[in-house]
């Protein structure tokens, strides 16, 4: 899909979640990855949200995407991290 046919307009605000074990430094582990997609990660673009039994992690980046290609690339290395069990 070419980004004259996305539904997204670039740049945008872009929410990124990324959910694995409640591992204690999950949460800079994920921004480690984004960044090296993104120039910068504005103070507050960072949040986390752990599961009702405490065992599982959300972490949300709310990035400013730049097209689609950028945002595949972040999806595809967070995916292929072993700590990272989902991605949305």
């Amino acid at each position: 899909m070419s980004e004259q046919t996305s539904a997204l307009q670039f740049p945008c605000q872009f929410p990124i979640k990324a959910m694995g074990e409640n591992y204690f430094e999950l949460d800079l582990h994920v921004v480690e990855i984004i960044r090296r997609h993104v120039g910068d990660i504005h103070e507050g673009a960072v949040q986390s949200r752990p599961s009702k039994g405490g065992k599982y992690i959300a972490i949300t980046v709310t990035i400013t995407a730049t097209s689609k290609q950028q945002l595949d690339a972040i999806y595809q290395d967070l995916t292929d991290s072993p700590l990272i069990l989902m991605a949305l």
